[in-house]
């Protein structure tokens, strides 16, 4: 099926420390794409991780993330993905109705008490936030992935919520789903993280190192520099007066060299500042 999307599509799979053989199978599936990138994370370290490391990695213009049980129907993709034709953002929406239908009462309830604590916490009015397909331009998908701080499940709401505050526009998708058996998600102790992770999102200052650099300098430039301090993942917001080169929470010692290797100056940045700007992957 990804065959569909074009044979330049880049496949970026990420394994977060699993035991299983996941890597080998996936690359036993997808081996014969000639733009297959399997990396893996040690130690597990939670899904939110795993989906920063693959925003980070991917090179293309548009991006889009799934779970690897594919329990989205693919044929939904290219259709998310051409609707970054007008958005930057282009959920997947598993919604029937006003709810998203799982087989119990239990996980029904669970999925509409989650929701009323997203809109409570953070003032995100999507209802399925917790979709496994997300679409993303490459932009505003690299400064969500620097910004976000949730390692866990709670990741899809902080990242969603990132984008409205960062005035991103977004479009959910409908899709089609098969709940898949075998499912990671405890729903007592995985539970409990999401809601306190969600509290979290509410009283996070989002506030990350970067590198103010003059607008004369291009993202070439800036390119160059990364590669001599051996960085990678960043973006360039460019203002009306400046641009802003977005360094993750540890890269300040990286943001000092390519500071001093563009006549940048080194400080900090964050949502406000962020909030309209243009965004060019580096």
């Amino acid at each position: 099926m990804l065959e569909r999307l074009g044979a330049d599509t880049e496949i970026v799979i990420v394994d977060d420390g699993s035991s299983d053989n996941t890597l080998a199978t996936a690359r036993e599936v997808y081996g014969h794409l000639h733009r297959l990138l399997a990396v893996r994370q040690e130690p597990n370290l939670g899904k939110g991780a795993a989906v920063r490391l693959g925003l980070g990695l991917a090179s293309g213009s548009r991006i889009l993330v799934a779970d690897a049980d594919m329990a989205i129907n693919p044929r939904h993709f290219p259709d998310m993905l051409a609707t970054l034709d007008d958005v930057d953002v282009a959920p997947g929406s598993r919604v029937e109705g006003r709810r998203v239908r799982y087989d119990s009462f239990v996980r029904n309830l669970a999925s509409d008490v989650f929701h009323f604590l997203v809109h409570h916490y953070t003032g995100l009015t999507l209802r399925d936030t917790q979709c496994g397909a997300k679409a993303f331009r490459a932009g505003p998908a690299r400064v969500l992935a620097l910004l976000a701080t949730t390692n866990g499940f709670a990741y899809d709401a902080e990242i969603l919520s990132l984008a409205q505050r960062l005035g991103f526009s977004t479009r959910p998708v409908s899709v089609t789903w098969d709940d898949v058996t075998g499912s990671t998600v405890n729903m007592g102790a995985d539970a409990i993280a999401m809601i306190r992770d969600l509290r979290r999102l509410s009283r996070h200052v989002y506030e990350n190192p970067a590198v103010e650099v003059d607008l004369a300098v291009s993202a070439a430039d800036l390119s160059r520099a990364m590669g001599e301090v051996r960085a990678h993942g960043l973006v360039l917001a460019r203002g009306d007066a400046n641009g802003v080169v977005v360094l993750p929470r540890d890269g300040a010692l990286a943001g000092a060299g390519i500071a001093a290797a563009v006549g940048g100056r080194l400080r900090t940045t964050n949502l406000a500042e962020l909030r309209g700007r243009e965004f060019v992957v580096l």
